[in-house]
């Protein structure tokens, strides 16, 4: 999915394996027992709800592990907020409150 020369500042719909959002895109990786990241998840899903042209991408880290290497993603859940270029803005580890990732978005827009 990603090799050695991999830019891990910036990500597309190849890496992702679906269309950013026309004006920026939340990216949660994720595990499978992990409890905080399902309450990520309804947080992402709501805050790009409630924001035109915001997407909400949630990725299985352990089955992307060429890509978590690259982004040196070490624990989950990690999201990191990309603008309309796919250029990576902000980025953060663990359970995100809506009001910061609201405010992360207004980095990215």
């Amino acid at each position: 999915m990603v090799d050695g020369q991999a830019q891990v500042n910036r990500l597309d719909t190849a890496q992702l394996g679906v269309e950013l959002g026309k004006r920026a895109t939340l990216v949660q990786f994720s595990s499978a027992f992990c409890q905080p990241c399902r309450a990520t998840r309804r947080t992402l899903v709501e805050v790009a709800g409630m924001v035109d042209g915001v997407a909400h991408v949630e990725i299985d880290a352990e089955a992307h592990l060429t890509l978590v290497r690259a982004l040196d993603i070490s624990r989950t859940p990690t999201v990191l907020v990309l603008d309309a270029a796919g250029r990576i803005v902000r980025r953060a580890v663990g359970q995100p409150r809506t009001v910061d990732v609201v405010a992360a978005l207004g980095q990215a827009i």
